[in-house]
């Protein structure tokens, strides 16, 4: 052993975030459509994406029914460099059939951003977005859901 990382990636570090999903197959699917790439891992009751495009090594644990752990996350993110990277992913994701709200221009975490927003099989938020402008006034209401995709415009797909 070299005391060196087995695995390569472009980065000197990169984000790791494991998730406990219900059917780690649905959830699997639903990640190749955000990402817009394969698993690098598949096995039995385990998934593993290593997306280079936003350093990130994102793991999937089966869990059995019933028994979940309260979470204290309030949603996850891919930040894009443009308006464009956005529009790419929404389309991506309704080609996938998945459900998507869109927020454009809004004011959020002190930032004017775009967003698209979807829940992964297991009801984890995540939001695709592009910071267009900082906004050091912050939104008009604080508690009005900032970062949530409540008040975004529901697309349904059938």
């Amino acid at each position: 052993m070299t005391g060196k990382s087995a695995v390569e990636f472009a980065t000197e570090a990169r984000l790791h975030v494991a998730l406990e999903s219900s059917d780690v197959e649905r959830s699997s699917r639903f990640y190749a459509a955000l990402f817009g790439q394969e698993p690098s891992k598949a096995r039995p009751g385990y998934v593993k994406f290593e997306v280079e495009s936003s350093p990130l090594n994102l793991t999937l644990n089966q869990v059995v029914a019933g028994v979940r752990r309260t979470a204290g996350v309030s949603h996850f993110g891919v930040q894009v460099k443009s308006r464009e990277a956005v529009a790419v992913a929404k389309q991506r994701l309704e080609q996938a059939g998945i459900s998507i709200r869109v927020e454009e221009n809004v004011t959020c975490c002190y930032a004017v951003q775009d967003k698209v927003w979807v829940d992964d099989p297991d009801g984890n938020a995540w939001e695709v977005f592009v910071t267009l402008d900082d906004d050091a006034a912050g939104p008009a209401d604080p508690a009005a859901g900032c970062c949530t995709g409540v008040g975004a415009e529901l697309v349904a797909l059938p």
